[in-house]
């Protein structure tokens, strides 16, 4: 055995030898010879980031609310008016779109201008008659719910393989009134749910959720298709969806009831005891928005947008020498960005009087605006994510259509529908995003 290993052993060590040779050789050939023989690999740049970084993003629309009161000193939302502006971006001249609250959310999803009915919320909720089409895409004609050859960006999004979602608080709590999936009245029936509904003494809780604070009811091409009932669901959807990222769309709509997105209460009360007004709508983002910030896609690459849909009144009266009375509220409807009023209610027709009867408006008086201009004037809104630095603030001027074509570009969808497309109109760019 001795001899054995005796006899093997210079082989062995002329064979580590060899290797040693082999590895020095290869320790000190040229650069030229490691790119030839690939055997170091390059060194990869991170991709830059950009607004195409962002791959979800979280819209939560809030009622009526002018931008002095929401943003002054002594505001009633401090979690959305201090807290949240020191965590991202203020935006300080961001304006709504017009007077009152449907053509603003429809301006948002489908850069659509007003109707004669959407500006009046459409208490019917009818069928638009289309008669033409104008510049930037825009529908000519009456009525509330588009035909299937105008798109939206939920459109764009199924057309480019991406997900969306709307989630409406209160939707389906009296199922006699809406679904709870795809929540709409019948076509060309009086809406009735113009009005928060307070809880039944048969059980049912309250029902605060209003069809025309849910821009995607307005358009055939979503809610003649199947894919209504699974994405426009309840806001209760929305904490398990957030758990993955799989679960989260790319583009989420979120709309409070109408207590907490401030549209009622203020004054008063809402109809389920709560405050409403800035309280209440500062409370629901205090739930909502920490919870958002902590789910994965957020936190990989979100954006959270949260705006108001318009302004609210400049001044009011209240005639008590009518039956019933008489509330009057005045609008200054001042606008941003060289908006366009569209081919429906153009410009020319301002200042315009609008009167809602108690019977339809359930409040206990008569409602007439008196609207000096086409626009939705100041609101302010704030932006989240880990692409703005905390603190950021913004002077430049955008809108709802600023909005909608900020989200064409962030996801690539390769066109801008209706005035999203206007000449000049700017995007959120790193005014905005200052952590890119």
């Amino acid at each position: 055995m001795f001899k054995l290993l005796r006899t093997r052993w210079p082989a062995a060590l002329c064979a580590l030898s060899a290797v040693a040779a082999a590895l020095a050789v290869t320790a000190c050939g040229s650069d030229d010879n490691k790119a030839a023989d690939n055997t170091t690999p390059a060194v990869v740049a991170p991709a830059p980031k950009t607004i195409q970084s962002i791959k979800h993003v979280f819209v939560i629309t809030l009622e009526n609310e002018n931008y002095a009161t929401t943003f002054s000193a002594t505001s009633k939302a401090p979690y959305l008016s201090k807290t949240l502006t020191a965590q991202g971006a203020h935006l300080q001249q961001y304006f709504g779109t017009t007077h009152v609250s449907l053509g603003n959310y429809i301006a948002m999803i489908s850069g659509q201008a007003i109707t004669a009915d959407t500006q009046m919320d459409c208490m019917v909720y009818k069928d638009f008659a289309l008669t033409g089409m104008g510049d930037h895409g825009q529908a000519i004609g009456t009525g509330c719910v588009y035909p299937a050859s105008i798109k939206t960006l939920p459109d764009q999004l199924k057309a480019a393989n991406l997900t969306w979602r709307g989630y409406m608080e209160d939707m389906g709590n009296d199922p006699s009134r809406e679904s709870a999936t795809c929540g709409h009245p019948a076509l060309n029936t009086t809406d009735g749910t113009q009005a928060a509904q307070a809880a039944t003494s048969g059980g049912l809780p309250a029902d605060q959720y209003a069809t025309r604070h849910n821009p995607f009811m307005y358009f055939h091409s979503i809610i003649d298709s199947p894919d209504c009932a699974t994405n426009v669901v309840n806001l209760n959807k929305l904490s398990d969806d957030l758990k993955s990222i799989d679960t989260t769309r790319n583009f989420t709509f979120i709309t409070p009831n109408l207590c907490n997105d401030g549209h009622d209460g203020g004054s008063s009360t809402c109809v389920n005891g709560d405050p409403g007004g800035l309280v209440s709508a500062d409370a629901f983002l205090q739930k909502w928005v920490p919870m958002i910030m902590a789910s994965p896609a957020y936190q990989k690459d979100g954006l959270i947008i949260i705006n108001f849909d318009e302004s609210s009144y400049a001044t009011q009266s209240l005639d008590n020498s009518t039956t019933p009375p008489k509330l009057t509220m005045a609008f200054s409807g001042n606008t941003c960005c060289n908006q366009q009023a569209g081919p429906n209610v153009p410009a020319s027709s301002f200042p315009i009087s609008q009167t809602f009867p108690a019977s339809v408006s359930h409040y206990p008086y008569d409602i007439e605006l008196l609207t000096q201009n086409f626009g939705g004037d100041r609101t302010g809104a704030v932006l989240l994510s880990p692409f703005i630095k905390g603190g950021t603030v913004s002077t430049t001027q955008y809108n709802h259509y600023s909005m909608l074509k900020t989200l064409e570009d962030i996801f690539q969808l390769g066109g801008y529908l209706g005035y999203a497309g206007q000449e000049g109109l700017a995007t959120f760019g790193t005014d905005v995003f200052t952590n890119l």
